[in-house]
């Protein structure tokens, strides 16, 4: 049997779109369940570890896909395991496929549709932590992978990041969003474009 898992089913909502969020892993990684109320179909993002765990977390959604954020290894940890029991595709940016054990089967690009159910998201290509570094848009919601945070950008203090390049992204991809769109990152807790954008100049002083 899956081991028990540690969410409140929806932990976010609308009417149409709930999602389940569960932390894994050593570095506290964040999975997200995009489930289609009406249809129960629901997408994974990111099978960062504990793949038990993210099997338990959609046991009652017809799972259609798993999302990749970006290749970093914390962020795939589980996802050979999860592939394999699911037996669902798997989609990434090109620049980032290299990370994967077995190849993607979409790779992702600024500004594709991407379905779930009755559900669009569109895909923003935000590179910067990585190459290949792209974020969800759903009305009202962001999942933001490594690209945003509370308090600022993702780390790109190591060797092919680009913090101007990341910062650019997030002025001209996210920030135009509104500002109670709800973003969802990959590690820790939630915020929005409204309380984060003021801070942006801050950002580019501070530097990363």
């Amino acid at each position: 049997m899956p081991v028990a898992t540690r969410y409140a089913d929806p932990q976010f909502a609308d009417d149409r779109l709930h999602i389940r969020k569960l932390s894994v892993g050593g570095l506290d990684n964040n999975v997200y369940i995009l489930i289609d109320a009406a249809t129960r179909e629901s997408v994974i993002v990111d099978c960062a570890d504990e793949a038990e765990r993210i099997l338990a977390a959609c046991h009652d959604t017809k799972v259609q896909a798993i999302w990749e954020t970006h290749g970093d290894g914390d962020h795939i940890r589980a996802l050979d395991a999860v592939r394999s029991a699911l037996d669902v595709p798997v989609a990434i940016h090109r620049a980032d496929a290299a990370a994967l054990s077995s190849g993607p089967d979409r790779y992702l690009e600024h500004g594709d549709l991407l379905t779930v159910g009755s559900l669009s998201f569109l895909v923003l290509h935000t590179p910067g932590h990585t190459a290949g570094g792209v974020c969800f848009s759903y009305p009202g919601h962001l999942i933001a992978g490594d690209t945003l945070f509370p308090g600022g950008p993702g780390n790109t203090r190591r060797a092919g990041s680009d913090f101007p390049l990341l910062i650019e992204k997030i002025k001209t991809h996210l920030f135009v969003l509104p500002d109670e769109t709800r973003v969802y990152p990959g590690h820790g807790r939630e915020t929005t474009i409204g309380a984060e954008r003021p801070h942006l100049a801050e950002w580019i002083a501070r530097g990363w």
